[in-house]
């Protein structure tokens, strides 16, 4: 049956790519199928449930290239759970003793909706996965095509989620700038607190778009201006357990020769030490709808900044997280290459009748495919063997130039 109507929807947090992708949604299809009516819900799954949507309009269509200079979702973002039946109906999305699969999938047949586009993270697309089972079991006939969104960059089978990229970039801008606060005090530990709940990837990436902008400075240590003030000095990521004892005491000489200590921390990398602090102090864990600790409520940064701090000499000490300025950028020219090349795939794949997450499928050789839902999962972790991440943790133990004496 030809499609006549299809749904865009973004969820969960921003990425550099949510704006990008829902230009290169309308753009592909006002190419290839310009009969085919788009709408859009509003604010992610909430959007869906409550059914709030506008259609987009041909004037939209004319000027959805201009959404490739914007971060954020023109469409808007929520986090909503359709399985978390108990959070929906608290948030009043849905009445009780409504099951809100059953809702999102009666108001796709109420709008006339043939396929669902989801724009999200793990979260987003394995609720996706979920609807995607639901329709196919209750024989809804509609199709839902999603692409990947997130700047942890940990979704299977995805071999690179869009927007990792920007953000890695972004978040190696903010800390060029904020590094320079190291000359602010003597002895200054420095914390830069970097997204990735489960995943390293971002932290690392980060790590080495920084050091890349230092490659192209020039120094004059004549006065003190030297790359080993401004260099990584520790990578740390949830995937490789931190000797605390071992670090501090690697990190106390760098401050002793160097003058100030500069730490890339992913958000994930302390939080099961954080919450089995909280719980022996008898705590509550502040949890979100998905279930996930809230790591913006237990501050990482500033907990390993404490522990730290005393460990190492540090007489002042900065936590600065890049993550809200890193992911709501727009997409630079890589990840706007992708995705395109995503969007086109997508629309290719709903207009063939293919349901999927369309993106590298790290299974098959990293061709963009619809990769079925039932492999769709989050929380991939970083693979921390890849020779370019060990480069980096054997260069910021024996860094670039020369040691301050202090």
């Amino acid at each position: 049956m030809p499609i006549k109507k299809v749904a865009l929807l973004t969820a969960g947090g921003l990425a550099p790519c949510l704006s990008s992708a829902v230009g290169a949604l309308i753009e592909e299809y006002s190419r290839v199928a310009p009969e085919i009516e788009i709408i859009a819900y509003r604010n992610g799954y909430r959007g869906l449930l409550l059914g709030d949507s506008f259609t987009i309009t041909p004037e939209i269509r004319n000027k959805a290239h201009l959404l490739h200079a914007f971060g954020g979702s023109p469409i808007g973002n929520s986090r909503v759970k359709l399985t978390n039946v108990e959070d929906c109906v608290n948030r009043g999305l849905v009445a009780p003793g409504q099951d809100p699969q059953q809702v999102a999938a009666d108001r796709l047949i109420a709008d006339g909706v043939d396929v669902l586009h989801t724009i999200g993270g793990d979260d987003t697309n394995t609720a996706a996965a979920d609807l995607a089972t639901f329709l196919a079991k209750n024989n809804y006939g509609l199709g839902v095509v999603g692409l990947p969104k997130t700047i942890d960059n940990d979704v299977y089978p995805i071999a690179q989620s869009l927007g990792a990229w920007t953000a890695a970039d972004e978040g190696a801008h903010h800390f060029s700038n904020i590094v320079s606060e190291h000359s602010s005090n003597p002895k200054m530990l420095i914390v830069h607190e970097v997204m990735g709940r489960h995943c390293g990837w971002l932290t690392a990436a980060t790590a080495i778009a920084y050091r890349k902008l230092l490659d192209d400075m020039q120094w004059l240590p004549e006065l003190g201006v030297t790359r080993q003030n401004r260099e990584v000095h520790a990578v740390y990521v949830p995937e490789i357990e931190i000797d605390l004892a071992a670090e501090a005491k690697r990190l106390s000489s760098v401050m002793t020769y160097v003058g100030n200590v500069n730490i890339f921390l992913s958000e994930g990398a302390g939080v099961d030490s954080i919450v089995a602090q909280m719980t022996t102090r008898g705590e509550d864990i502040p949890l979100d709808p998905f279930g996930h600790v809230k790591i913006d409520k237990i501050n990482p940064g500033a907990w390993f900044a404490d522990q730290f701090a005393p460990m190492i000499g540090a007489e002042k000490v900065l936590v600065q997280k890049s993550g809200y300025y890193a992911r709501s950028a727009p997409a630079n020219l890589q990840d706007l290459a992708l995705i395109k090349e995503c969007a086109a795939v997508a629309v290719s794949s709903a207009l063939n009748g293919i349901s999927g997450l369309v993106g590298q499928d790290e299974d098959q050789s990293n061709v963009i495919r619809a990769c079925e839902f039932d492999r769709v999962a989050g929380a991939k972790p970083f693979n921390t063997e890849q020779q370019w991440f060990n480069d980096l943790l054997s260069d910021i133990k024996q860094p670039k130039g020369t040691l301050l004496s202090h």
